[in-house]
């Protein structure tokens, strides 16, 4: 029980919150969650549940930081033939988190008030992704 594998569809760019998902696996236990994206053209972060602006926010600066291989300014780029997504979805991934750590309490993972756990999907289509996750209770 202390490791199990979430699917997490996605429906392209953008934020999509599992927290439900793993506060159900969780044991009734305290310990340190762990988990690991299994891609490297998506990320997971810990970020505010409350206002979906932050998330439509967050897509649009990281848009604008690293656009598709079609920019211009992202011409030198050499790995292409995947499509304008792909590469700027490598670099993405690079920039943000692909693995986490979270503490539980009885069976609760310690996030704040305004805080769920997300997979930020990098490319233009829905995917189906991966996300690891290791339960370790204390000893």
């Amino acid at each position: 029980m202390p490791q199990t594998t979430f699917t997490i569809p996605t429906r392209g760019p953008g934020l999509t919150e599992f927290t439900g998902q793993v506060a159900d696996w969780l044991p009734r236990a305290d310990g340190l969650l762990t988990l690991f994206c299994r891609h490297t053209s998506c990320s997971i972060l810990i970020q505010e549940n409350a206002d979906p602006e932050v998330q439509t926010d967050l897509q649009a600066w990281l848009s604008r930081l690293v656009p598709p291989s079609t920019d211009p300014s992202l011409a030198y780029l050499t790995h292409t033939y995947e499509g304008p997504d792909d590469m700027p979805g490598h670099i993405k991934a690079m920039l943000l988190p692909s693995s986490l750590q979270v503490p539980v309490a009885e069976g609760r993972m310690r996030l704040g008030r305004w805080q769920g756990l997300y997979l930020f999907e990098h490319r233009d289509r829905p995917q189906s992704r991966e996300v690891a996750a290791h339960f370790a209770p204390d000893a």
